[in-house]
């Protein structure tokens, strides 16, 4: 009897202890399995402006069914644009220009670089968050910029693109002479970028080709924001509309004019940012996704037009008022962000 019981009792704890460690084992499993999420952890994605995403799934590895062929990276530069920064460097290699608003209604232009890399670029001073927008319409860019706003960087860190600051690429900053700080930070271009990335790098939905019909003959426009002007007049003998700021006529160190082919006044929301400058000012954000109207010089003539990208990823559209595409002239590009009446 008394080793009926023994035994039966040792019988019961090897079943219980077999219990114990087969919920173990499936406690386990669980774990893994919520941990690795199939074996493809969830991370945080962008937004588009460098803010995270915390609630979208991370993406899926490609299926060879996928193409996988990407654009290759440009380079990007924040330039200096108040009379201290002039005459710039550079400026003139660029595929395009875009001129944006900043603090205290003053200018600052990013010039993007794909088919042509100088010497040469500056002054280069810093960046702002509506970069991080416009600069989605390419496949990882190399952003050259002297640095930013303390809580703006982080943005900056976190955004899908390559950010060199003289900090993190040093060997390619330099300061040049006869001009006092914060105007003289000149960026070695090759030394970020190794080979030219070429025209595909150019993802900007933009079109070249032969003039749309109609367009009104205009040989002077002027773009005004609060503290700052931009004038492009048309030289029939260039071919090209010369740039002058703030009444000015706007040349190179080399003393070459800036003459773009094609410039593009676009009217765009401009609404505070939640940054600011060392002096209190507001820094503004220029909305570049969603739609609205557009002027396009080329040739010698103006067309009214519309515009339309519809998320960060995407290039900018230029139609006419019936939907046609609407081509630039093969050169230089500027863009100029005027504020939407």
């Amino acid at each position: 009897m008394g080793t009926a019981d023994t035994a039966g009792s040792r019988s019961g704890a090897r079943a219980r202890r077999a219990r114990t460690v087969a919920a173990l084992l499936a406690a386990a499993g669980l774990f893994v399995a919520g941990c690795t999420h199939q074996g493809k952890p969830r991370v945080p994605s962008d937004d588009g402006r460098g803010h995270l995403d915390t609630s979208a799934p991370s993406p899926s590895t490609p299926t060879p069914s996928e193409p996988t062929r990407q654009a290759p990276s440009l380079l990007a530069v924040k330039i200096d644009n108040v009379r201290a920064a002039r005459p710039q460097t550079g400026l003139d290699s660029a595929d395009i220009v875009y001129a944006e608003q900043v603090e205290g209604g003053l200018s600052r232009l990013m010039a993007v670089y794909a088919t042509k890399l100088p010497k040469a670029v500056g002054p280069v001073r810093s960046a702002r968050e509506s970069d991080l927008e416009l600069l989605r319409q390419f496949h990882d860019p190399t952003l050259a910029f002297s640095g930013a706003q303390g809580k703006l960087m982080p943005l900056i860190n976190r955004a899908p693109l390559d950010a060199r600051t003289p900090e993190k690429a040093s060997e390619a900053y330099f300061r040049g002479a006869g001009r006092a700080i914060p105007h003289n930070l000149y960026l070695r271009p090759k030394r970020l970028m190794p080979t030219t990335p070429g025209p595909d790098a150019l993802t900007t939905g933009f079109r070249y080709g032969p003039a749309p019909a109609g367009g009104t003959k205009d040989t002077s426009e002027t773009v005004r924001f609060p503290a700052a002007r931009f004038t492009f007049s048309w030289s029939a003998s260039r071919g090209r509309w010369l740039v002058s700021l703030d009444g000015t006529p706007d040349v190179m160190t080399d003393g070459k004019r800036l003459a773009p082919a094609t410039v593009v006044v676009q009217y765009v929301k401009v609404r505070k940012s939640a940054f600011h400058d060392f002096l209190g000012n507001n820094t503004p954000y220029t909305v570049t996704v969603g739609s609205g109207k557009a002027k396009v010089l080329r040739d010698g003539r103006a067309w009214d037009v519309n515009w339309q990208r519809a998320k960060a990823t995407d290039g900018t559209r230029f139609t006419t008022k019936d939907g046609s595409p609407v081509n630039f002239a093969e050169g230089q590009v500027w863009v100029v962000f005027a504020k939407a009446p």
